[in-house]
């Protein structure tokens, strides 16, 4: 587990006009793979609807939402009502609480089954997250990468893989600047976990 001084790893890009740090090695193998299968095992996988020009598909992964009492929060015509926090995310919200020195209240949980599930390009800019959010982002399981593109300039456009147990954080003004996604993929590969940290407000 890191600290927020060693939260970095040059095998990433630089990415310009925005604040990006990536620790590919947060959580060691045996903790990564002991918390991956908590997971999967712990958590009541909700399949979501989404509407695109007005015609109804399931969304590409199977998510769920967790938090602090009372707290609702929604993307892209879905809502949820957070569950309460379970054991393994606690434990995990706070490892990442005293790393990034910032405090969240909810977690939505993504599923990525295989190479067909995806999330595509959009920004963590919701109004109840705040001016400029901070996003933290662990990863478990299948290595996915993760691109993001700058908002106007077309040549910034950056892609790295997400490792098992990794931890990649967005803060600053990165969701006005830029979007980002985890493409479909043709291979055959396997299932992936992701976390991701936000505060309500």
């Amino acid at each position: 587990m890191g600290t927020m001084s060693t939260l970095f790893n040059s095998d990433i890009p630089l990415i310009p006009d925005a604040t990006v740090q990536y620790d590919g090695r947060y959580y060691a193998f045996a903790k990564a793979e002991s918390l991956q299968f908590r997971l999967v095992n712990t958590i009541p996988w909700r399949q979501n609807k989404i509407t695109v020009y007005g015609k109804q598909y399931d969304e590409p992964r199977l998510t769920q939402l967790y938090g602090d009492k009372g707290i609702n929060y929604g993307y892209s015509g879905i809502n949820f009502k957070a569950l309460p926090w379970n054991e393994v995310l606690l434990e995990i919200k706070n490892d990442i609480e005293k790393t990034t020195g910032h405090e969240f209240n909810v977690c939505l949980v993504n599923r990525y089954r295989n190479g067909q599930d995806s999330n595509g390009w959009h920004a963590d800019n919701e109004k109840v997250l705040g001016e400029n959010p901070v996003i933290a982002s662990l990863s478990f399981g299948q290595e996915r990468y993760f691109h993001l593109r700058h908002n106007e300039n077309k040549e910034w456009r950056f892609k790295f893989p997400l490792h098992h147990g990794s931890l990649l954080i967005m803060k600053d003004q990165t969701q006005h600047t830029y979007q980002h996604q985890i493409a479909k993929t043709k291979r055959q590969i396997g299932e992936r976990i992701n976390l991701t940290f936000r505060k309500v407000l």
